[in-house]
């Protein structure tokens, strides 16, 4: 399921970018991530995505990250090593997956992020997850 075919889209006010290389969707929450099919995530990619988010970001920004997996593409799990030395905005990460390899490739990817990383198999679940975080926890009572 994409984001703007969800329940979520309706619920939360968010903002969408697009990219040559897929769409991401920003909240105040969270951000979720739907990347083009074949791609590879390189520090290319996450800079052209810091980017254009870097005006939103300040000392009070605390979000999930959340990949919605849905197409198979690559990443470099160095990556999270070096966004984890650079930046202190992100809370935890999530990433769906919707198969097996997707999941090892979402297990490999969890040894090298220093925060929570949730692996799971629905966008639903893995939102539920991010908007039950302990720094989150009024946002369901709204």
């Amino acid at each position: 399921m994409t984001f703007e075919n969800s329940k979520y889209s309706k619920r939360f006010a968010y903002t969408k970018e697009v990219f040559s290389f897929g769409i991401l969707y920003a909240t105040k929450y969270f951000v979720v991530s739907e990347l083009n099919e074949g791609i590879h995530v390189d520090y290319d990619i996450a800079s052209e995505i810091i980017s254009r988010f870097s005006s939103k970001i300040n000392d009070d920004t605390k979000i999930v990250y959340v990949a919605n997996r849905f197409n198979s593409y690559s990443s470099n799990p160095q990556l999270w090593v070096d966004f984890n030395n650079d930046y202190d905005f992100l809370i935890a990460s999530a990433i769906v997956s919707y198969s097996d390899f997707s999941y090892l490739n979402a297990s490999l990817e969890k040894q090298f992020f220093n925060k929570s990383l949730k692996r799971c198999n629905s966008l639903d679940e893995a939102l539920e997850w991010a908007l039950n975080l302990k720094e989150f926890k009024n946002v369901n009572q709204n």
